[in-house]
Formats: structure tokens, C-alpha cells, sequence
């Protein structure tokens, strides 16, 4: 069973949107699941989560002693016994830019995600640096915290997990498999608005379907990818 932990302030957060659906029945069927760990119970003797920035600046860091009483429990809770099959993970803006690749290689290569979750302006970098987290974010772009994300990475290595999706095929043509992105897709009425169902995916030649549905993920891909130079001119 694929074990996730989420370590952060807002607990409440959990399980939210991953408790529905798919990944909903895949817990229920015990290929995977999920510990939530409340940052803010290991608070000693009334004392404040975070603090002002050494150097000063704007915002608070939450600080290195009470995350690491979190992090040692949440260690533990892993029924798992090889900790090195479990990623440890701390998302921010700073990490590496999460990917299909990454999230192939947790799926495939680990067996858990122990997954810090930052607040306010983020952790005392001397935490990171002790346990040896993986940085990773979700995109070039700033959230209030790290757990939108951390449901964002789950469900994205969750559902890649085998016998998670009900048709196995699915991963083999969803964007990012091979580098390209999706083909269109269409269903009922055939039809609609005037606007008809390309002719090639009615004609039950399945060899003239499949090279269709390339030709476009290559076209999309393209046009992607040129979009995207064009702005860094």
C-alpha cells in the first residue's frame, strides 16, 4: 500500500478533494493512504509556530525545532519499514517544477511521500537542509501554503499508481505520456452546434484513428511549445 503523510497547520485541509472519486475507491481498496499530521501539536509550553526572518524582511518563518518534532512523528507513522522507499518532500516555489516524469518516478519507484507543508513565508531553510528534503513545487507561481499542493502532487502520483484508474490504458494516452500532449476528444450527439465529429474517428479503421490522434498530439505539441518561446522573446 502506497502510504502518504502530509504534515502542515491546517489539517482540516484533509482529505478534501482527495476523498472523492477515483481516489476515493482506491483507498477504500487499500492501494493507498492517507496520515495527516498537525504541525501545530507539538507546540511546547504556549510557544509561538514561527518568527520574525533573521536579516529582517517581511513575513514569518515557521521554525526548525517544532517542525522537526512533526516530521519525526509523522517518520514513524509509516507502517512501511524501508524509510528510504519513502520520498521526503517539502513543497516550494524554490523546488523543482513538478512533472509527469517525477511523478512516474514516485509512483513507480517509491512506496510513500512524507510531505511538508510550508506556511506564511516559509521554514527555516537549516530543517530542509538537516532532513534532506526534496524541494518540489507545483509551478512558477506563489500560494498562501503548501497544502493546495500538496493535493495537487498526491492525486497526480495517486492516480498513476496500478489499478487506481479503471482502464489501465488511460495513462498511456493522457498529455505529457512521451512527451506530447493529448489528442482532442468527442462523444454524443455527433452533431453539435453545427459542429460535426472528425469523419476519420466514425470510420471504424482503427489504424487511420490511432494515426489521427498522433498527428494531432504532435500538431497541439507544436503549437504549445511555439506559444510558449514566443513569450520569452
Amino acid at each position: 500500500m502506497f502510504e502518504v503523510n502530509v504534515v502542515t497547520i491546517f489539517p482540516e485541509v484533509f482529505p478534501g478533494l482527495l476523498d472523492i472519486s477515483i481516489l476515493a475507491r482506491a483507498r477504500k481498496k487499500k492501494i493507498w493512504d492517507l496520515k495527516v499530521t498537525d504541525i501545530k501539536e507539538f507546540l511546547i509550553n504556549n510557544e509561538k509556530i514561527d518568527d520574525r526572518p533573521f536579516g529582517g524582511g517581511p513575513g514569518m518563518i515557521i521554525k526548525p525545532d517544532i517542525l522537526q518534532r512533526a516530521y519525526e512523528k509523522a517518520i514513524v507513522s509509516f507502517k512501511n519499514p524501508r524509510i528510504d522507499k519513502i520520498e521526503k518532500i517539502m513543497l516550494t516555489p524554490t523546488g523543482e517544477n513538478l512533472n509527469q516524469e517525477i511523478v512516474e518516478e514516485l509512483s513507480t519507484n517509491k512506496e510513500g511521500m512524507l510531505i511538508m507543508c510550508g506556511r506564511y513565508e516559509g521554514v527555516d531553510e537549516r530543517f530542509v537542509e538537516h532532513n534532506e528534503l526534496r524541494k518540489i513545487s507545483i509551478g512558477n507561481y506563489v500560494l498562501s501554503g503548501g497544502e493546495t499542493a500538496a493535493i495537487v502532487l498526491t492525486e497526480a502520483v495517486v492516480r498513476f499508481l496500478p489499478n487506481v484508474l479503471g482502464n489501465e490504458n488511460s495513462k498511456k494516452v493522457e498529455s505529457f505520456n512521451k512527451g506530447l500532449l493529448e489528442y482532442p476528444q468527442y462523444t454524443k450527439p455527433r452533431v453539435w452546434k453545427n459542429k460535426s465529429v472528425p469523419e476519420v474517428l466514425l470510420s471504424g479503421n482503427h489504424a487511420k484513428v490511432d494515426n489521427w490522434r498522433k498527428t494531432q498530439s504532435e500538431i497541439i505539441t507544436k503549437k504549445r511549445l511555439t506559444n510558449k518561446n514566443k513569450k520569452k522573446l
